[in-house]
């Protein structure tokens, strides 16, 4: 396990997710690999049988109503990584992940809105024509923070 002195925090979660099923297979993710909270924006968590492990029960959750009121409650210094198929995204390979973020995925059939692209400090996506299911695109994404971190293939991005 990451030292989370060391290693920072993160959040996770899902703007205005499609099926309850994601939300519970992406926290079931999110408990394993160390998250610190996860979240909803838009529609509402409803318990599933996804959600094996009680992540809600093990990690805080928070919902909002809207993208505006996510963004007000974001954790000071943390910084916003949205994850979408766009010209500015940069590829998960490369990317450097902050000490300290909030990874927000959108809807598989809709995306981010886009005043959450706009505001994203960093915009992340995958080497893949199309786009994949929100809670395996969360379980990779966490899971290659997790590596980087632990084998020393990414240096923090600076905490503004």
């Amino acid at each position: 396990m990451i030292d989370t002195l060391e290693q920072g925090y993160f959040g996770i979660g899902i703007q205005n997710g499609k099926t309850p099923e994601n939300l519970g297979m992406l926290w079931r993710s999110a408990q394993n690999m160390g998250a610190s909270f996860i979240f909803t924006v838009g529609k509402r968590y409803a318990k599933q049988a996804c959600d094996t492990h009680k992540a809600v029960g093990a990690i805080p959750y928070f919902h909002y109503e809207s993208f505006d009121d996510f963004y007000k409650h974001l954790p000071k210094r943390a910084m916003l990584v949205g994850v979408e198929l766009d010209e500015n995204a940069v590829p998960l390979e490369t990317f450097e992940h902050p000490k300290c973020c909030v990874y927000l995925l959108g809807a598989e059939d809709h995306g981010l809105t886009k005043n959450a692209i706009e505001r994203s400090h960093h915009l992340i996506k995958f080497d893949t024509p199309k786009s994949i299911n929100v809670s395996v695109a969360g379980s990779i994404i966490m899971y290659d923070r997790n590596m980087k971190a632990k084998y020393g293939g990414s240096k923090w991005a600076n905490l503004k």
